[in-house]
């Protein structure tokens, strides 16, 4: 059953069976009335809240989401979402011909993209690294990625949780055998806050990226960019603004150079600690430890129904909020529209390569009931 205290909290659409949590999260209502009046105050002040008021937030929801993620507040920018970040670091990496930014083939198609590009113009190589579907285990993964360094390796980026399969990926492990090779490393972290436990300060990556707005269910458009101290310098902003050369400067030109960037309603930016504040008054740990019961008792049954088997084993690590299901369709895009459609149903499905996934979210507001209805409805089109 869906946590009944939460339900209600939600403002999804009653009629539609929500199990696409992952792509864009969903706002409960006291977070989304926080955010409603940072808006109302900007309108009603907005010099005040541009020049003031608002920078003042800005720094709370930065120290805040530091203590959440075990990181030093000046080491966070709060960025709109981690395209935006992935662009900032890929931007101003110094990559040379013939040097490797090595990644698995399963990261998000957005970052890929961006360092193709920046690749591209410098005769780099973006290494997308064949990764054999289902893992056996943690030591299986890492052993598979590892294989991909090479001397020419310049940077490891890597997903904590991909987006497509719905897989956490072990990167302690990569983080710790990259340090050892001197290899910097970035974390794409998108789908990672609030779905595993995080602390930066512990995981050591060189650079992370993270969304509050999925499944910290902060209001659209924010999330953060971290970058290790010593390599802050060589990331110029995507935007040169007011923090260049500021006429108050911080005693952070990171700061500076990566906040300080003109007019924009960063209203969602400030809205984090109610977020995080409305996950420590409903225990969301026992929440997301529920979901992800729920997520795993069903497992096994649409993998049956869809005559696949599991990409990774079936534990409390590989598989957290969400879970992706191989499905055979040549057109996934009209099966997702037929979905929605003609049963009400919002759920991601996906071409990555060759290769096409089914994939659903659970969070407070859904229960068992919601996956009978997706699964009679995949009967009802398969085998109807």
């Amino acid at each position: 059953m869906p946590h009944p205290t939460l339900q209600d909290q939600f403002l999804l659409r009653p009629d539609i069976t929500y199990l696409n949590f992952g792509s864009f999260g969903a706002c409960p209502r006291p977070i989304f009335e926080r955010y409603q009046q940072f808006q109302l105050e900007l309108e009603q002040e907005p010099v005040q809240f541009i020049t003031q008021t608002g920078l003042r937030y800005i720094q709370e929801s930065k120290q805040a989401l530091g203590d959440y993620l075990d990181a030093d507040a000046d080491d966070l920018i709060l960025v709109t979402n981690p395209s935006y970040a992935v662009n900032i670091i890929a931007k101003s990496l110094d990559l040379k011909a013939g040097d490797e930014v090595l990644a698995t083939e399963w990261e998000y198609g957005a970052c890929d993209r961006t360092w193709q590009y920046y690749c591209d113009k410098v005769g780099a190589k973006y290494i997308k690294h064949p990764i054999r579907l289902p893992l056996e285990s943690e030591e299986d993964f890492v052993e598979q990625f590892l294989a991909g360094i090479t001397p020419m390796t310049k940077l490891i980026f890597i997903s904590h949780i991909t987006s497509s399969t719905a897989i956490r990926f072990p990167v302690e492990s990569v983080v710790a055998a990259a340090k050892e090779r001197g290899i910097m490393t970035f974390v794409d972290g998108a789908h990672a806050p609030a779905q595993v436990p995080l602390s930066l300060r512990e995981l050591g990556a060189d650079i992370y990226t993270g969304a509050c707005h999925k499944w910290m269910m902060t209001p659209k458009g924010s999330s953060f960019l971290y970058v290790r101290k010593a390599l802050q310098h060589l990331f110029d902003p995507l935007v040169i603004s007011w923090g260049y050369k500021a006429d108050h400067p911080s005693h952070s030109l990171y700061q500076d150079y990566h906040q300080q960037q003109g007019t924009r309603d960063f209203s969602a930016f400030c809205c984090i600690p109610a977020a995080i504040d409305f996950m420590k008054e409903h225990e969301w740990e026992i929440v997301s430890s529920d979901c992800r019961k729920i997520v795993l008792e069903n497992a096994m049954r649409f993998c049956e129904l869809l005559e696949t088997k599991p990409l990774v084993p079936l534990n409390d690590y590989f598989v957290r909020q969400m879970f992706s299901i191989p499905i055979k369709t040549q057109e996934p895009e009209k099966l997702k529209a037929r979905l929605f459609d003609e049963y009400k149903i919002e759920i991601p499905v996906m071409r990555t390569g060759d290769r096409v996934f089914i994939r659903y979210s659970i969070q407070a507001f859904n229960n068992s009931e919601d996956l009978d209805r997706l699964e009679g409805s995949l009967k009802g089109i398969f085998k109807g």
